[in-house]
């Protein structure tokens, strides 16, 4: 076991010094959130570029996140309104929502599944240390980090394989996270899972699964139980990941006290969903097909089988829903192209200016460009619906990788060319 605290002064291989609140390196680029967010704009600025020229269905998103908004019209002049919708479809958002946990007594939505994190450790927490569970080599969500600061609590991490019970009662959380299937897709088994969730309640701890995309990628790829079955107190998971639809938004589901104490903080937050939202993330659980993600997975492995051709075996990170480089492996590659061992860039700016190369020039839409503040940094592949064929297919997708690659090599003393590229611009 290792408290996040220890990672203060890591380094990435380049010698950079590695931020614990984000996993990764800053650079003179992406300095900060506030940087990310410029990075963000201009990104979907560049996608709208693409759009006008060559129409919507040019880009192909590799997100693993959807997000369209599954609403019928006549959900516009009743669910949607503001007063009276909520109440209409309570009973049926939480109908669909036990359904797909596996159990439950309620349900709730808030604006982000970031958002139901945060508010459920500073609404469950009591000032105490939060135990979170991650597959062995991951680690927490940067909301669960955030969420732990904004409280004022100490964030105690603890590999699955490890046996949490000693830990859990020196510690006395109120409050335990397991983290079942991580944004890199690294996976908690479900034995795992169990003996951890078996422990906190042994212990009186409240059980708080985040099953962003666990919820489904474990039950229909992994035959594994349901969220609730294994029994949790409650869940969340994305109203955008892994097979359902959209819109962006957090999914809770489980016993009533904690679901309706996270909602309350998430109100009182300004986080929880509004009826619009709530209301399409019902219809994204109601439209669920098994199906649907079962496509994506194959969809993702073509793409993991083309890029191990060209790049090699050994840097191609497979995942259920598509391949991944790691961040330092590309600007590894990156620096072999210039005939060079050093660079005056971060591997975070390498993969975000070739995401932004990928978008411009091949409507190629990654979280490298349109991730949230915080998010993962690793270069990822996984094509939602319709996604691949939109740009052309496995074996383009990876030449446009080279090409991207090969021109950030050839600009890597460019600072004037990173911030156009990454922000369309200085300040």
């Amino acid at each position: 076991m290792r408290d996040r605290g220890d990672l203060r002064m890591d380094k990435d291989r380049f010698g950079n010094v590695i931020d614990s609140s984000v996993g990764f390196a800053r650079g003179r680029h992406l300095t900060d959130s506030a940087a990310e967010i410029r990075r963000l704009r201009h990104a979907q600025s560049v996608a709208a570029g693409v759009v006008s020229v060559k129409g919507i269905e040019a880009i192909g998103i590799f997100t693993g996140n959807p997000r369209y908004f599954p609403l019928k019209p006549e959900d516009l002049d009743s669910y949607c309104e503001e007063w009276i919708g909520p109440g209409l479809f309570a009973s049926e958002l939480a109908e669909v929502a036990i359904a797909h946990f596996g159990g439950g007594d309620t349900a709730a939505v808030t604006n982000r599944t970031s958002a139901g994190i945060v508010a459920a450790i500073l609404a469950l927490s009591d000032g105490r240390p939060v135990v979170s569970v991650v597959p062995d080599g991951d680690r927490s969500h940067a909301s669960v980090v955030r969420g732990c600061n904004l409280a004022r609590v100490e964030l105690i991490e603890i590999p699955g394989s490890a046996v949490p019970a000693a830990t859990i009662y020196e510690n006395r959380p109120a409050l335990m996270v397991l983290t079942t299937v991580t944004s890199t897709l690294a996976r908690l088994p479900d034995d795992q899972t169990e003996v951890a969730i078996s422990a906190g309640k042994a212990a009186g701890v409240t059980v708080f699964m985040d099953e962003a995309y666990g919820a489904r990628l474990r039950p229909v790829l992994h035959g594994g139980s349901k969220s609730l079955a294994m029994g949790a107190d409650f869940a969340i998971t994305n109203a955008d990941k892994a097979g359902l639809s959209g819109p962006r938004a957090g999914i809770l589901c489980g016993s009533a006290q904690p679901v309706l104490a996270t909602l309350a903080k998430a109100s009182e937050l300004g986080q929880e969903a509004r009826a619009p939202i709530a209301a399409g993330a019902m219809r994204s659980l109601q439209a669920f097909d098994p199906q649907h993600l079962q496509d994506e997975a194959r969809d993702g492995q073509s793409i993991a089988d083309a890029l191990a051709d060209a790049w090699g075996e050994d840097v191609v990170l497979r995942s259920d829903l598509g391949p991944m480089l790691d961040e330092q492996d590309v600007l590894t590659r990156v620096l072999m192209m210039a005939g060079r061992d050093t660079a005056n860039i971060v591997p975070a700016e390498a993969t975000a200016a070739m995401g932004m190369i990928l978008l411009r020039d091949n409507g190629v839409l990654t979280v490298n460009t349109h991730g949230a503040p915080g998010g993962r940094v690793s270069l990822r592949l996984k094509p939602t619906a319709g996604a691949l064929d939109a740009v052309g297919g496995a074996p383009v997708l990876v030449e446009a990788l080279d090409r991207a690659a090969g021109i950030v090599a050839e600009r890597l003393d460019d600072a004037a060319w990173f911030e156009e590229t990454l922000f369309g611009g200085p300040v």
